[in-house]
């Protein structure tokens, strides 16, 4: 095969090559390119591998000259670095939405953006748990629908599953109902992405699990104004949102005062933020927490997963809903 047309491509074969077989601890040899190009029907000289390679330094590949552990050149930063890689595979491997397939199919492009040596590493290390993964694989695609119909400010239909107790055998069953809303944001919390919507014959909002959504259609309607059933007026404040709701409940947004065990500070701040205020109680061992925040069942669970390490000092109706469920649970085990 004649040299002259692939002479434009050769400069990209050998980035390729590079990219894919070389790192700081894996040189790969002139002889080695020149054996690579040689399959692609490409003929060069040693002096000619030199000359290509001062080339692409050039224009900014980070390219290397080893002599130990032997000689050769490798590609030393790439755009992600090996943990940063990493962290991408766990987020993956952890996230319950992605389906067993979508998650082997998402860390196997991540491995492409290192070496083959370096992709064998870090995929070597991956565990998942198909237990904890979604099996809806429309997901990715309701995602992208869901984006688009935000952009273009429209409502969107769909079909929402829930799994109830059959009476009939002892398993659940799916109970499936229409919906159509106004979306105004997605996000991915407690392990799972919800749509954060409106439904017109409501003043409030609510959220859907995505993963139980199906046939998600953007519809012609014009999605209401999140300014109307929000406190966000000019755009909605996703991050601000999701500090303030816990574990996706719907509630009021109140004044919430804490009397909370020292132990128990980073939870606290975890889940709340430096923002919150905080100062010393007057109960020894304590101190005072003062925010804003959503109060909801969501809240109240929260809550009494800590025992005694934290009082509610206000609102007063959290306070009672708090002390209700604990009636609750000791009427359940009292016998």
């Amino acid at each position: 095969m004649a040299d002259k047309g692939y002479t434009k491509l050769k400069l990209l074969y050998i980035k390729d090559y590079l990219e894919k077989n070389s790192d700081e601890e894996n040189p790969v040899s002139v002889e080695q390119i020149i054996e690579m190009l040689s399959e692609k029907g490409i003929s060069c000289e040693r002096k000619s591998v030199y000359s290509d390679v001062k080339t692409l330094k050039e224009y900014g590949v980070d390219i290397c000259a080893a002599r130990c552990p032997k000689t050769g050149y490798s590609i030393l930063s790439r755009d992600f670095e090996l943990p940063e890689l990493r962290l991408l595979i766990d987020a993956v491997q952890a996230a319950n939405f992605i389906t067993q397939k979508k998650s082997k199919e998402l860390i196997k492009k991540i491995g492409t953006l290192c070496s083959e040596n370096q992709r064998k590493l870090i995929e070597g290390q991956v565990y998942i748990d198909n237990r904890l993964k979604c099996a809806n694989e429309e997901i990715y695609y309701n995602i992208d629908i869901l984006n688009r119909a935000i952009q273009k400010k429209k409502q969107v239909s769909f079909i929402y599953q829930k799994r109830v107790m059959s009476e009939t055998e002892d398993s659940y069953t799916l109970y499936e109902r229409e919906h159509c809303v106004s979306p105004y944001a997605l996000i991915w919390s407690n392990d799972h992405y919800y749509l954060v919507a409106n439904n017109d014959k409501y003043d409030n909002l609510m959220h859907t699990r995505i993963d139980r959504m199906k046939k998600v259609e953007i519809t012609d309607f014009p999605a209401r104004d999140f300014s109307e059933v929000s406190p966000y007026k000019h755009f909605f404040d996703s991050a601000d949102y999701s500090g303030k709701i816990f574990n996706m409940f719907s509630g009021d947004t109140q004044r919430l005062e804490l009397c909370c065990d020292n132990s128990i500070i980073e939870e606290i701040l975890d889940r709340f933020g430096s923002e919150a205020t905080l100062r010393k109680s007057n109960k020894e061992g304590y101190f005072t927490l003062s925010t804003k925040c959503v109060v909801s069942e969501g809240l109240v669970s929260w809550i009494m997963q800590f025992g005694t390490k934290i009082e509610v000092i206000s609102p007063k109706k959290l306070r009672d809903d708090v002390r209700d469920k604990a009636d609750e649970i000791v009427r359940l085990y009292r016998f």
